[in-house]
């Protein structure tokens, strides 16, 4: 193949002219049937060896690949793919999971980074935004979010204090201050009432 491609750039594509995709293609079919097919190979030439060689029928299914990708699990324990989303077992937040394909089966699989398998879900039809849960999942999650309920009574929300001594003197080490005392006298403060009254 590499023979090929180096014969064809240094004998076809040097001297192209074409200024169109379609024009290119009329002139690499008319270099191949002209010159290419015409160089002689042993007591043939290649268009006469390349006729002789039929090619094979085509197989019954397609080639069995598989895709992988390595998806991100989001917070509501689903796994996005193809415009839609597959459902993990919870408290797998964040967690980059492989999913896996085969080309032509109609269900995809869940991998954890162990190699565990973590569901097997029904492909469903791309973009349509569908969540596909297995009732497992779907229990688990129930169960995790239905726990972490509580009858207790919330937090105190934080009030708005003002820094005490130890923090202040914190603060003022960081600064590359030392903590001064600031001595305030009351008697000074009613003198001046006293003069604007």
């Amino acid at each position: 193949m590499e023979a090929a491609v180096r014969y064809l750039c240094g004998r076809w594509w040097r001297t192209l002219t074409a200024s169109s995709i379609e024009e290119a293609q009329a002139d690499l079919d008319r270099f191949c049937a002209t010159v290419a097919d015409d160089r002689p190979r042993g007591h043939a030439t290649v268009g006469v060896i390349a006729d002789a060689e039929p090619l094979l029928a085509l197989p019954p299914a397609p080639y069995p690949a598989t895709l992988e990708v390595p998806k991100l699990v989001g917070s509501n324990a689903t796994v996005a793919f193809r415009g839609n989303a597959c459902s993990v077992p919870p408290g797998l937040a964040g967690i980059i999971v492989m999913l896996r394909h085969r080309l032509g089966s109609t269900t995809i699989e869940l991998m954890a980074p162990s190699g565990a398998l973590l569901g097997v879900h029904d492909l469903r039809h791309a973009g349509s935004g569908e969540t596909v849960r297995t009732a497992a999942h779907r229990a688990a999650l129930e169960s995790a979010i239905l726990t972490g309920f509580t009858t207790a009574r919330p937090c105190d929300r934080k009030g708005d204090r003002p820094p005490g001594p130890a923090a202040l003197a914190a603060a003022a080490r960081l600064r590359g201050h030392e903590p001064r005392e600031v001595t305030v006298d009351l008697a000074r403060y009613a003198e001046l009432i006293d003069v604007l009254r």
